[in-house]
């Protein structure tokens, strides 16, 4: 059985000084990338490395699944007893006010991304 043939089969050797090497690893660093294959290939095509932290994004899916739990056991608490708890719909409020403060400045920060 044969192997399937590269989709990338042209190859182009380039010939670079050590400084530009050290300017090219720095790049990479500050992209977060470590393949340089690829990150000259991005940086031919499209003229520029995006990189993007995602941590904030990260803690708002944190907050998210708090208050779906949350909400999760309030409706248990409801279809099981009839009711629920006043401290619990507090608690729900407290989570949802926290999640709108640092998405709002995510979608703050992807519109200026979004702007360059």
């Amino acid at each position: 059985m044969s192997k399937p043939k590269r989709t990338r089969n042209i190859r182009v050797d380039l010939h670079i000084s050590q400084e530009e090497y050290n300017l090219i690893q720095e790049r990479m660093t500050e992209a977060g990338t470590t393949n340089m294959s690829a990150f000259i290939r991005k940086m031919s095509l499209n003229g520029y490395v995006l990189h993007v932290d995602l941590s904030p994004v990260k803690e708002l899916v944190s907050l998210q699944r708090r208050c779906s739990n949350n909400m999760k056991q309030i409706a248990v608490n409801v279809n099981t007893f009839g009711g629920t708890k006043p401290h619990e719909i507090i608690t729900l409020q407290k989570d949802y006010t926290a999640l709108w403060k640092p998405l709002s400045e995510v979608i703050r920060q992807l519109a200026e991304v979004v702007k360059l």
